[in-house]
């Protein structure tokens, strides 16, 4: 399993960087009072928007909340989990683009009640690619939502999401996480894994993700098959030298 996967949150809590949407989902959950059946997130690519969605799904469903997080442990979380029920539907709007994929996938089946979750849940990623006809269609089911459905869109280019589809969902910024909150969650890893690595590796890779946090995990397995996660392996591994290297160079030659 690569790191990505592995250390993916499974909660609220441990998603970096985006507490002003973490802290107002957990009160959703926790309250059930104000529960919508549309959510749009948008924002740079690898800011936790898929990971965010997935545990949405489950808060909501969720037999045992632990303060608004799922408990990952009841029968619901653990089925999808484990990817075991058709009441979950994760689609990727790139390759599901038109208004046929969007009838057969979706609209055709959002009708019946969910056969073992509370909700039926389906997530659309890179909703903006849908085509207008499937914007269409899609639209009819999310204004007129069954208390027993949710959508949960996301996208990196909500310019790209009709006005009247975002009118009809709640709206959730995702920013590119500050690259010291990046560097934490690189060196709890590390440790975890117990891999070998330098401070100013970890704050290297943190720097050249540019917010982007599957980016830098990614690049910690990478580097770290070469051994030792340090400014060489670094260098050799994903073509980018650090600031003291450069500084070593200037100093040489000027």
């Amino acid at each position: 399993m690569s790191l990505a996967n592995k250390y993916r949150p499974q909660t609220f809590d441990t998603i970096i960087g985006q507490a002003h949407i973490t802290e107002i989902l957990k009160a959703q959950m926790s309250t059930n009072k104000q529960m919508h059946h549309n959510y749009l997130l948008f924002g740079p690519r690898g800011t936790g928007k898929t990971t965010t969605a997935r545990i949405l799904a489950k808060a909501i469903n969720c037999l045992d909340p632990q303060d608004g997080n799922p408990c990952n442990k009841c029968l619901n979380c653990q089925t999808i989990n484990e990817g075991k029920t058709l009441d979950y539907v994760e689609i990727d709007a790139a390759s599901h683009t038109g208004v046929d994929n969007i009838r057969e996938e979706i609209l055709d089946k959002a009708a019946y009640p969910p056969t073992v979750l509370k909700k039926k849940i389906y997530v659309i990623d890179e909703v903006h690619m849908l085509s207008k006809w499937a914007f269409n269609a899609l639209l009819k089911t999310i204004e007129e939502p069954r208390d027993n459905v949710c959508f949960i869109l996301a996208t990196t280019e909500i310019q790209k999401v009709p006005e009247t589809i975002i009118s009809r969902c709640q709206v959730f910024n995702f920013k590119k996480v500050d690259k010291k909150e990046i560097a934490k969650h690189l060196k709890n890893i590390v440790e975890q894994e117990q891999l070998t690595s330098t401070n100013t590796a970890i704050e290297l890779i943190a720097k050249i993700s540019e917010g982007c946090v599957r980016d830098a995990v990614k690049y910690i397995d990478q580097v770290s098959v070469l051994g030792n996660i340090d400014e060489e392996h670094i260098t050799k591994f994903l073509g980018v030298a650090s600031e003291v290297l450069i500084k070593k160079i200037l100093d040489q030659y000027f």
